[in-house]
């Protein structure tokens, strides 16, 4: 995967913003570049493939720890909360990777016209070593970006040609669960996207289980299997991760952070906050800056 390091690498040197990020004009691909290891990440992850070309990262999801290094790809197959590290990074040789947010559309069609592949470990959260025709396809789009009069004309059927080989692959069994239309997975993503879209809001999960198109009973059963979490679980991840970010980079104090993602009592963030993240808001945010200082 020489090649594919050495594209990845060029377009995160020229395009990577403050956090390394570096988005492509292929709609869900994005190069993550750090020269350092990093703190502790907190998100709840859309539906992706990472494939890691240098360096190593740590990922956890509630008490299963993922570690991954250059080679590997890690595949976050639902909505589920995880707390990520980068542990190895240097300058000379900073960690490198390439993320392909999931596309279900794409499953759902690719899966239905393929033989079903065997069954297995259906856990959403998993590592394996990167398919060399993963890897081949990614390298072809990556080189895509280098002609941009290309990108509206190919990107299409190589996303959709990634998409085969990771069904086709170590990670097939547990993605092709995702293009079940009916599926759990897929009822309980529409109400993933609700949740989303307005967690600041009160949000019944009677309505929940209508956009799921579930029994209340059968949501809630559903919806914890899939994504780790009870629906007001979930809801609560999304504001305090929400508010962090509001006070880390857009320097929100934590009253105001708490009022902008829903919540009715500061009291209430504060002692949520710091069960999550370990310190309460306004410690945990100087903490952070100081550590931001520091690093420049």
């Amino acid at each position: 995967m020489t090649d594919l390091l050495h594209a990845v690498r060029r377009h995160a040197e020229a395009h990577a913003d403050t956090t390394g990020l570096a988005r492509t004009a292929i709609p869900g691909l994005t190069t993550v570049r750090a020269t350092a290891p990093s703190d502790l990440v907190y998100a709840i992850s859309r539906p992706l493939v990472c494939l890691v070309l240098q360096g190593s990262k740590h990922v956890t999801m509630g008490t299963q720890a993922f570690p991954f290094t250059a080679g590997d790809s890690l595949l976050i197959a639902a909505d589920v909360p995880t707390v990520s590290q980068i542990t190895h990074a240097t300058v000379v040789a900073p960690y490198l990777s390439l993320v392909l947010e999931l596309d279900l559309a794409i499953i759902a069609d690719l899966a239905a016209q393929m033989e079903a592949g065997a069954g297995g470990d259906h856990a959403p959260v998993r590592v394996e070593p990167t398919d060399a025709e993963v890897a081949d396809t990614a390298l072809r789009l990556m080189r895509l970006l280098d002609r941009p009069a290309s990108v509206p004309v190919l990107q299409a059927q190589l996303v959709r040609e990634v998409h085969y080989w990771l069904l086709s692959g170590r990670h097939g069994a547990v993605i092709r669960r995702l293009g079940w239309a009916d599926g759990p997975a897929r009822r309980v993503a529409r109400a993933v996207m609700v949740l989303r879209t307005e967690f600041a809001q009160p949000l019944p999960v009677e309505r929940l289980a209508a956009v799921a198109g579930m029994s209340l009973s059968s949501f809630h059963q559903h919806f914890r299997a899939v994504t780790s979490l009870s629906p007001l679980q979930f809801q609560k991840h999304l504001r305090l991760i929400e508010a962090r970010r509001l006070m880390l980079s857009e320097g929100l104090s934590a009253s105001n952070a708490a009022f902008a993602v829903g919540y009715e009592s500061v009291s209430q963030f504060t002692r949520e906050y710091g069960r999550m993240f370990g310190l309460p808001p306004v410690r945990d945010a100087k903490a952070a800056r100081g550590k931001a200082q520091a690093s420049v």
